[in-house]
């Protein structure tokens, strides 16, 4: 049985989600609940299909925070920013404790760092950790802080 790190990674240079075992992820696909099936559509490379899943996931979702970002992470890897971005805005609004801010904060800068907008990409990362330290979160702080690394670096070489 394969563990979550033998089926996707987050590439620590491009911050971006990576799909490391397709069979076991497609595998996922048919009874995952439909949250993470959007995702995993998503990481799989059908974007259409997860846009689509996403859009009717949060018109009958009542709790709408985590399939804001579900959905605007879809947008993001078709490279709709300004959809990505309209969606996250909506989550932030919805966020309501300091954890939830930080995830959003931190998707927001994976979006920045996408669009190459480094140093505002390390202002979220920044924020994102800083709200994870607060709330307690050290694992998350951690990831949070090695992006903020890269984007810094990133910036500096831009």
């Amino acid at each position: 049985m394969s563990t979550e790190s033998d089926v996707w990674t987050t590439d620590p240079v491009t911050l971006r989600d990576v799909v490391l075992d397709e069979e076991a992820m497609q595998a996922r696909l048919g009874d995952c609940p439909a949250l993470e099936r959007v995702w995993i559509l998503s990481l799989l490379g059908r974007t259409r299909e997860a846009i689509a899943e996403g859009r009717v996931l949060l018109a009958q979702s009542t709790e709408r925070f985590r399939p804001l970002l579900v959905l605007a992470q879809a947008y993001q890897r078709q490279y709709q920013w300004h959809e990505a971005a309209r969606l996250q805005e909506e989550a932030l609004c919805l966020a309501r404790s300091l954890t939830r801010e930080a995830l959003v904060r931190y998707q927001i800068g994976r979006r920045l760092f996408d669009e190459a907008r480094y140093k505002d990409a390390a202002a979220e990362f920044e924020w994102a950790r800083d709200l994870y330290r607060t709330a307690g979160r050290k694992r998350l702080a951690g990831v949070s802080g090695q992006a903020l690394n890269r984007a810094r670096k990133l910036a500096e070489n831009s």
